[in-house]
C-alpha cells in the first residue's frame, strides 16, 4: 500500500481573517473581506476593491516600518531579507506549526520539507531598480536580489526555520501552490519526506494588482460586497488579494505516533495542461476536465464519490464559464452532482496562494463538517446549468472534496481531500 498523507497544521493571513477560528466564522457566515482602496492616491484608476489583509503594514519597501501582531516575535536578521508577501508566509508558517503541536527544533530534523508558491514581490523588486538606476549602478541592497525575486519564499524560509529537507519553489501562475502541495504529496507518498510544509502568498499593492487591469481581468465594479461573485451573470473581473497561508500534511503512521491533530486525508492529486492559450483558459475546460479525471484515477474514486467541490472559479466571464462546463463534463455526464461553491466570493483572487489557501478552507470543511457557499452568487451563468450552487454555508459533513486550481498558460491542478 503506498504510504497516506494527512493534514496536520494550518495557518492563515487572508483577507477573511488571521486565525482558523476567523476564518471559520467568515466562511459560515458569509463575512467577505474585500475593501474599498485607492491606488497611488488616483481616483481615477477603474479598480476600487481589493481583498485586504489585516492587522499588517507592510505597504513600503523598508522592513523597519512594518508592522504585524504582537503573537509573532520576529528577529531583526529574518526581517532583513524578507518581502512583505514574506512577512505574510513566515507568521503563516509559525501558526502552522502552532496548530500541529510542532517546534522549530522538530523540523529541522531532514525529515521535514517546504515547498511554496510566490510571483515574488514587484513593490521591492520596482525600488530596487529604480534604486539602481538612479544612482547608475552605484547602489543597492546587498539583500535586494532575495527579497524580491520569485524564490524569496523558499530563500528566507528554509534559513529562518531551518529546513534541512527538500526545499524549493513553485511558479504557476494561479495553479502555483496547488502545484506545491502536489509536488509535496508525491514526495510522502515516495518516502523521500515524512512532513512537509506548503506556504503560498502574495501582496495586495498597486504593483502587483494594477497590472492586470491591463489584462481586462480585474473587476471594476465599486461596491465591496458584490465586486466578486463567481459563476453570476453579472461578474465582470476578479477582485485582486494578498496575504498567505500555510499547510502542514505528514505521512500518517508519523502524524498518529506523535498524536497529531489530523484535519483530513490528502488523498490525491491530477494534473493536466490546457496548451491552448497564454491567458485564457480553455473555452470548454479541456485542461482543468483532465486534472480532474487524472486525481479522481490517482484516489480510485467515481466522480459520484465526489460531495463538495471547491472551485477555482475568480469571477471572470471567460475562466468560470469555462470551468463550469469542465465540471459539467466530469459530474453532470456521470450522474453526479456534488455541491459546488467558489470561496472567492469572500476572499478575492490570491493568485498564486489560491490553492493551498482553497484546500485548507477545504481541511476546514472537512474537519468542523460544514460545505461554504456563494457568496454574492444571485443570477448563475447559463453555463452552470445543472451544477448545485448553493449560496448560504451548508450546516452539512461535506463528504470526500475536490479542489481545482487553474494559471496563466492553461496549468490545471485537482486536489482531493477526504475524512482522515
Amino acid at each position: 500500500m503506498p504510504r497516506q498523507a494527512v493534514v496536520t497544521g494550518l495557518g492563515f493571513i487572508t483577507p477573511i481573517g488571521n486565525t482558523r477560528a476567523e476564518v471559520t466564522h467568515s466562511l459560515r457566515d458569509g463575512r467577505h473581506g474585500i475593501e474599498r482602496v485607492e491606488f497611488l492616491h488616483n481616483p481615477n484608476l477603474t479598480v476600487k476593491v481589493v481583498g485586504t489583509i489585516k492587522g499588517f503594514s507592510a505597504h513600503t519597501p523598508n522592513w523597519r516600518a512594518w508592522t504585524w501582531p504582537t503573537d509573532y516575535d520576529i528577529p531583526r536578521e529574518a526581517l532583513r531579507g524578507l518581502s512583505p508577501h514574506g512577512l505574510f508566509a513566515l507568521c503563516a508558517i509559525d501558526q502552522a506549526l502552532r496548530d500541529a503541536r510542532l517546534d522549530t527544533t522538530a523540523i529541522k530534523d531532514g525529515a521535514t520539507g517546504l515547498y511554496c508558491a510566490s510571483a515574488g514581490s514587484t513593490l521591492l523588486a520596482y525600488h530596487n531598480v529604480q534604486k539602481l538606476m538612479e544612482t547608475r549602478g552605484e547602489r543597492c541592497g546587498p539583500l535586494s536580489v532575495v527579497s524580491s525575486i520569485a524564490g524569496t519564499l523558499n530563500f528566507n524560509l528554509a534559513a529562518h526555520f531551518g529546513i534541512q529537507g527538500a526545499v524549493g519553489g513553485f511558479v504557476s501562475a494561479c495553479a502555483s501552490s496547488s502545484h506545491a502541495l502536489g509536488c509535496a504529496l508525491d514526495d510522502i507518498r515516495l518516502g523521500r519526506q515524512k512532513r512537509m510544509i506548503v506556504v503560498g502568498a502574495e501582496e495586495a499593492t498597486a504593483e502587483s494588482i494594477l497590472p492586470f487591469a491591463a489584462m481586462r481581468a480585474l473587476s471594476t465594479n465599486p461596491d465591496p460586497a458584490t465586486a466578486s461573485r463567481p459563476f453570476d451573470t453579472a461578474r465582470d473581473g476578479f477582485v485582486g488579494a494578498g496575504g498567505a497561508v500555510a499547510l502542514i500534511i505528514e505521512e500518517s503512521e508519523f502524524a498518529q505516533q506523535r498524536g497529531a491533530p489530523i484535519y483530513a486525508e490528502f488523498a490525491g492529486w491530477g494534473q493536466a495542461a490546457d496548451g491552448y492559450n497564454v491567458a485564457i483558459s480553455h473555452p470548454e475546460g479541456a485542461g482543468l476536465r483532465g486534472a480532474i479525471q487524472r486525481a479522481l484515477a490517482d484516489t480510485g474514486l467515481a466522480p459520484t464519490a465526489i460531495g463538495y467541490v471547491n472551485a477555482h472559479a475568480t469571477s471572470t466571464p471567460a475562466g468560470d464559464r469555462s470551468e463550469a462546463l469542465a465540471l459539467q463534463s466530469v459530474f453532470i455526464a456521470a450522474g453526479a452532482n456534488p455541491r459546488i461553491s467558489s470561496t472567492k466570493g469572500l476572499t478575492g483572487h490570491p493568485l498564486s496562494m489560491a490553492g493551498v489557501m482553497e484546500a485548507a478552507f477545504c481541511a476546514l470543511a472537512i474537519k468542523d463538517g460544514f460545505i461554504p457557499g456563494n457568496a454574492h452568487l444571485q443570477n448563475p451563468d447559463e453555463a452552470c446549468a445543472g451544477l448545485d450552487l448553493p449560496r448560504a454555508t451548508l450546516a452539512e459533513k461535506p463528504g470526500t472534496v475536490l479542489s481545482t486550481s487553474s494559471g496563466f498558460g492553461g496549468s490545471n491542478v485537482a486536489l482531493i481531500f477526504r475524512h482522515g
